[in-house]
């Protein structure tokens, strides 16, 4: 993402990160490295944030050396981490009563290769005027930008992002495994489905990397975001029993000592819960 706001006509770019050698390869592209929060704060008129979990962005903003520590009246600051709505709230409200500061939840969908090619999805809360201000930056790594309400109600609708996501991974795993138990190859299945209601850009991207038994990402991150979307039903008084399900699954996966597998590493879970195929005689 920060890369590509580097691109040619793009912007002038200061970088801070908690762990600092995440910012050499940005600060190799071209882009100015800033001694804390605090000082990247106090040189920029918007701030993006794109931090593990509300703990992080908490530290990030208002700790010591902190954004809110360094930032002018005025400035905006955009988070695109996936934390908890209420969280995203109390964040907003402070940094405008106490800072004169503007906040942009925008939480991003798409993974790693949507933002290498420009193609994210935005999912942005708080006031249309702030994000209106910031959308030219947000473009140069997002193909969709939809605003979706009040501070917090990006995050809510990454919540609904992630619950589809998880909802569709476990079909297609299913549908993997049903596949191959039929005598099928399950290496068809996005060819067989494409251009059908099947069809999706996480089969298309996924399947050949789950029969190849290759996974990234973090399933800690996954359970941490359906937690936050089963928080959000418990309060709303929304039955998730599907989701519940499949956030205990995710959640399993990680006490077996697989956290670096990601959403489709439910394919290495399902073999270890499926009950045995009885004979056919």
């Amino acid at each position: 993402m920060a890369k590509r706001l580097l691109h040619p006509g793009g912007f002038a770019l200061t970088v801070w990160a908690r762990r600092h050698l995440q910012a050499q390869p940005v600060l190799d592209a071209g882009a100015r490295a800033a001694t804390s929060a605090a000082a990247l704060a106090a040189t920029c008129d918007v701030v993006c944030l794109c931090l593990s979990n509300s703990g992080a962005v908490e530290q990030v903003v208002f700790g010591e050396r902190g954004v809110a520590a360094g930032a002018r009246p005025g400035t905006i600051v955009v988070d695109h981490s996936t934390i908890h709505p209420a969280h995203t709230r109390a964040y907003a409200s402070r940094l405008a009563k106490q800072y004169e500061v503007a906040w942009v939840d925008a939480p991003v969908s798409g993974g790693p290769l949507g933002a290498s090619e420009g193609t994210l999805a935005v999912m942005a809360g708080g006031e249309e005027a702030d994000l209106e201000r910031v959308r030219p930056i947000l473009a140069a790594f997002a193909g969709r930008i939809t605003h979706v309400g009040p501070a917090g109600a990006g995050q809510t609708m990454k919540a609904c992002n992630q619950m589809i996501s998880a909802g569709a991974m476990a079909g297609i795993v299913e549908a993997l495994n049903l596949a191959r138990a039929s005598g099928i190859d399950p290496a068809v299945l996005p060819a067989a489905v494409a251009g059908g209601w099947a069809d999706s850009a996480l089969l298309r991207h996924y399947v050949p990397r789950m029969l190849a038994d290759s996974y990234q990402g973090s399933t800690k991150t996954m359970v941490k975001d359906l937690d936050i979307a089963c928080d959000l039903a418990r309060q709303t008084g929304t039955p998730l029993p599907v989701i519940s399900l499949l956030t205990s699954f995710y959640r399993q996966l990680v006490l077996l000592g697989h956290d670096k597998l990601g959403i489709s590493g439910l394919m290495r879970l399902y073999p270890k819960v499926a009950p045995e195929r009885e004979d056919q005689g």
